[in-house]
């Protein structure tokens, strides 16, 4: 939300004005008459760093989590493009090191003391589900959403997805399969997804065109109830599937998608196909807490970047 700031001028009036970075909305409030008004234009021209422009001013409203596991070559550029994002409203970063060993974490740490950047580590690898478990538990925003560590998806197509949920939608999906998806029909990971999507609309009732996205914008409160449970990849139909148990209304926007090899680092394989079924079958047949966030995995503790 956009953060008024008020200053006490001199001549016993109050002047206002709002960090919001459309400037149709930058309005100043003043209680009084032309000199404050002179005095105001002034003082906006003095308060315009680029951290305020960005939406870093006051506590932050959105949660961005990064898991990372063994992403050296991106990780530094995936969050310096997260921290480009024009978003409207204060924002932190939680980067999770889930036991990385290719150098990631010794990246991490030399990470510059960027105030809204904070790193977790995991002492062992435990999988992306429990590196979000345990972002969960430490983030401060109203709104929260999961970004990968890699190159696939366009930090800037989190904007859209964000109005929505800042609007009122409880949740909002990023699809990577809306529109025209012509070049994507010779891998066989898109068919994959497509299988698995149309099995998750049909056990949950839904309509879904990528239950798989990694873009899962909603707000915090729901993530929470959620309590999720899955430690590696599987956490992303159980998230759907609890979702649709507590009918809770999924809306759809479409984002860019470029996908990676294999080779370039992708690390998803063909037995999390049968995980995924599986967890569908799990959490749509069965009970499940929506009380608290699970416990973390053991850590060696956490580091924090700030200013």
């Amino acid at each position: 939300m956009p953060q008024w700031i008020r200053i006490p001028l001199s001549c016993g009036w109050v002047l206002s004005w709002t960090t919001a970075t459309d400037p149709q909305a930058v309005r100043p409030r003043v209680q009084g008459a032309a000199r404050a008004a002179k005095e105001f234009m002034e003082a906006s021209q003095a308060v315009t760093p680029s951290d305020v422009e960005r939406g870093r001013s006051g506590p932050p409203v959105l949660s961005i989590i990064i898991p990372v596991f063994n992403e050296v070559k991106t990780v530094r550029q995936v969050i310096e493009k997260v921290r480009a994002v024009p978003f409207p409203d204060p924002f932190e970063i939680l980067v999770v090191n889930d036991g990385s060993t290719d150098g990631s974490e010794q990246v991490l740490r030399e990470l510059p003391a960027w105030e809204d950047v904070r790193v977790l580590h995991h002492e062992r690898n435990a999988g992306k589900g429990a590196a979000v478990q345990t972002a969960l538990r430490e983030i401060r925003g109203q709104y929260v959403v999961i970004q990968d560590a890699d190159l696939e998806l366009n930090p800037h197509d989190m904007l859209p997805l964000y109005e929505k949920v800042r609007g009122g939608a409880p949740v909002c999906y990023g699809s990577r399969f809306m529109g025209d998806n012509r070049r994507l029909h010779g891998r066989s990971t898109y068919w994959a997804n497509r299988m698995l999507n149309m099995t998750c609309n049909m056990v949950n009732g839904i309509r879904l065109t990528d239950m798989n996205t990694c873009y899962k914008m909603m707000r915090a409160d729901v993530a929470r109830r959620l309590h999720v449970q899955s430690r590696g990849f599987a956490m992303e139909p159980e998230i759907t599937t609890k979702l649709a148990r507590l009918n809770v209304p999924i809306e759809e926007l479409p984002i860019s998608y470029i996908p990676r090899e294999k080779s370039e680092g992708k690390k998803i394989r063909a037995m999390d196909f049968f995980r995924y079924l599986r967890a569908m079958g799990r959490y749509r047949f069965s009970s499940f807490d929506t009380g608290p966030v699970a416990a973390p995995p053991p850590s060696r503790g956490s580091s924090s970047h700030q200013a």
